[in-house]
Order: structure tokens, then C-alpha cells, then sequence
């Protein structure tokens, strides 16, 4: 994998880039729709590449591993030939999947012992092993094994699971290094900055990470409950940090506005599954604002969903008509709104970069940052 810088914003640390991976080019910034077990929830491969554009999609290793598990995927030849998606994938390692499981985990210098949501079984993931998923699932980027403290997090804890995060990520580096690809193209590892809300640990994480000198970075440990302006005041300490040449990914993050205002500081890729989750639930993110649209006030609108974002399903069905679908928990509607919303996202990073590109982009997200987070 390489990254090339193409243009920097002369107001701010927005940069445009390229990722070049051997499953294709990713313009950045870019926001990658998560696909958590092998799909896109409620979008065919041919809407993603056409409609919605996208350029990576997202699997997750904790998911993919339990179902449908490594042997049916490696027989399948990766992730790529099972779900038919041509473009480039990435992997997140599972660590925010055990992270959220709380209650059925415990994790120790070794690994990570915990229960399946599936059916209560008993697993283990140490960095060894979950770089060898990662190689089975076949992903382009795949990432470290961390542990994502939660929000709020006690300094103590967050410090010394920092040292498990960085001790974990010197293994799977070495796993990385001592193993090859099974499928004939190559595999990028990402680490991942920790260190929850406390600037000297990010910046203690930050520099142990850069160190590494692997071909991207990742943030996480964010975007799990802690203010916006904290959120912003860590990933800007961080990207002062971490090498200007290479990506840097922040990770499971998240609204509209979050997404430019941290392209302001210098984040290239984003993921979330707040556009698909929100769609499916009625919430639809637009170029004038945040829709609502089990609300009645929608209910007689026979103006299209988002006249101005251009696509088939911003375009084509009514306000009204979308209503009606989700009221009546029509399986299209969920179709249609999840499309929708990922066109969107998709929409905002291309004008980010195009903005990034004309040297224009400080003034145009101050403008779309209001536009876009009104609710209507």
C-alpha cells in the first residue's frame, strides 16, 4: 500500500490524498460504509460501487470469525470472492466488538478470553490469532488488536491499557512480519492510537505508534461517549503526531459534522454505522439537514428525498413515499434510506476533497457544518 499526498488546505490541516491498494485507489478523505458481517446491511454491491460510489468497505473480524468462520471464507478465496465486492476492504481487529461485550470478556497480557453473542461459547483472541483471521478474511488494511477503554475511564486503567495495546501491537507486527498473504495480494496493518481522553497518553501513544513506521495509522478509543470538543481536542494532538505521509483513519466516527470538522484536522478516513443504523430507523442526513421522516410533517411532501445530492434513491422516490415505507416497515424502505444516507456521506467527502483541492475548503465546512447538523 502507499498514500500520496496530492494538495494540503492553506487554512487549515485538511489534505486531500490517494491510498493505492492492489484492489484499487481510495481518494481521500474518504468514509468507508461498514459491512460488519460480510455485507452492507440493506445494499447490493452493484448500489455501493454504482449509486453510492463507495470506494472501501468495512468487515469485522470478531463478527466474520464467529459467522460464517475462517474455513468456509479461505475456501471461498477472502472476503473479496465470498461477497463479490472487487474493491478494497478493511478489517477492524474486533478489539470495540470484545470491548462492547463487557460483561462476557476478560482480557490479560496474553489476549482477550470471551463469550460469543452467538451462542455463549468460549474463545480466545490473542494478536497472533487475530492477524491470522485478518489473513483469511483477506482484507486490504487490517488492524492491531487493541483494547478501546470506555468513556469515562479512570487514568490508571486507561494507562495501563495502553501498555497492553502497545504490547499487543509490537505481537501482531511480528505476526504480520513472520506470515504471508493467502491470496496473492498484499495486506497493510494499521495500529491504532489509545489513550482515552488524556492528552499525555495520546501523545505518549501517538509517538510510540508513528515509531512503528508501518504504511498507515489509526485512532481509536473515541466516539464512545466523551463531548464533541474532547473528541476534537485528542484526534487534533494525535494528527500533530503521526506521519504526514501516511493515512491516518479515525475510527468509528461518525456524524456529519464530526466528519468535517475532523477532515479540518487532518484525519483522511472515517467509518461509522450511523448512516445505515440511523436509516433504518427514519433518520435521514441530507444536503439542507437532518430529516426525520416518520415525523407527519412529511407525510404529504411529494418533493424527492434530496433533490439536490443527485442519485436514483435521493432522487427518484418522494418524502411522502419513503414515509409510507418505514410507517409500514416495508423492507424498501429501509432499502432505499440506507442508500440514501450513504450517497450522502459519500457526497460530503468527495466535496471535502474537491474543496481540499481548490484550496477552498475552510470557508465551505464552516457553511456545511451548520447546514448539515440542522435538523428540519
Amino acid at each position: 500500500m502507499k498514500f500520496t499526498l496530492s494538495a494540503n488546505d492553506r487554512q487549515s490541516k485538511a489534505r486531500a490524498g490517494v491510498v493505492h491498494t492492489d484492489h484499487g485507489d481510495i481518494e481521500t478523505p474518504i468514509f468507508m460504509p461498514v459491512g460488519t458481517a460480510g455485507t452492507v446491511k440493506a445494499v447490493h454491491q452493484r448500489e455501493l460501487e454504482n449509486d453510492i460510489q463507495a470506494q472501501i468497505i468495512l468487515g469485522n473480524t470478531y463478527h466474520l470469525y464467529l459467522r460464517p468462520g475462517t474455513g468456509l471464507l479461505q475456501q471461498a478465496g477472502g472476503l473479496h470472492k465470498f461477497n463479490g465486492w472487487k474493491k478494497p476492504i478493511l478489517t477492524d481487529s474486533g478489539g470495540y466488538q470484545v470491548y462492547s461485550l463487557s460483561e462476557n470478556r476478560k482480557i490479560n497480557d496474553e489476549g482477550v478470553t470471551f463469550k460469543s453473542h452467538i451462542d455463549g461459547s468460549k474463545h480466545v483472541f490473542t494478536p497472533e490469532n487475530v492477524m491470522d483471521i485478518q489473513r483469511a478474511i483477506g482484507a486490504d488494511i487490517i488492524m492491531a488488536l487493541d483494547e478501546c477503554t470506555p468513556y469515562p475511564c479512570e487514568y490508571d486503567y486507561a494507562k495501563k491499557s495502553l501498555a497492553i495495546t502497545h504490547q499487543w501491537l509490537q505481537r501482531c507486527i511480528r505476526r504480520m512480519d513472520s506470515t504471508q498473504p493467502l491470496y496473492g495480494y498484499e495486506q497493510t496493518l494499521f495500529p491504532i492510537v489509545q489513550g482515552s481522553v488524556y492528552k499525555d497518553l495520546r501523545i505518549q501513544s501517538a509517538e510510540f505508534i508513528a515509531a512503528q513506521n508501518q504504511q498507515g495509522n489509526a485512532i481509536g478509543g473515541l466516539s464512545v461517549g466523551e463531548p464533541h470538543e474532547l473528541m476534537y481536542e485528542m484526534t487534533d494532538v494525535v494528527c500533530n503526531i503521526l506521519p504526514a505521509d501516511k493515512p491516518r483513519y479515525l475510527m468509528g466516527v461518525g456524524t456529519p459534522e464530526n466528519i468535517l470538522e475532523c477532515i479540518a484536522l487532518g484525519v483522511d478516513m472515517f467509518d461509522c454505522v450511523m448512516p445505515t443504523r440511523n436509516a433504518r430507523n427514519g433518520m435521514l442526513f441530507t444536503t439542507q439537514g437532518i430529516v426525520n421522516i416518520r415525523n407527519e410533517k412529511w407525510k404529504d411532501d411529494l418533493s424527492p428525498i434530496d433533490q439536490e445530492l443527485g442519485g436514483y434513491a435521493s432522487t427518484f422516490y418522494s418524502k411522502a413515499y419513503l414515509r409510507h415505507l418505514i410507517i409500514n416497515k416495508e423492507i424498501l424502505g429501509a432499502q432505499i434510506a440506507t442508500i440514501h444516507n450513504l450517497t450522502f456521506y459519500l457526497w460530503l467527502v468527495r466535496e471535502a476533497r474537491k474543496q481540499i483541492l481548490n484550496g477552498t475548503f475552510a470557508d465551505w465546512k464552516n457553511v456545511m457544518v451548520k447546514k448539515v447538523s440542522a435538523r428540519l
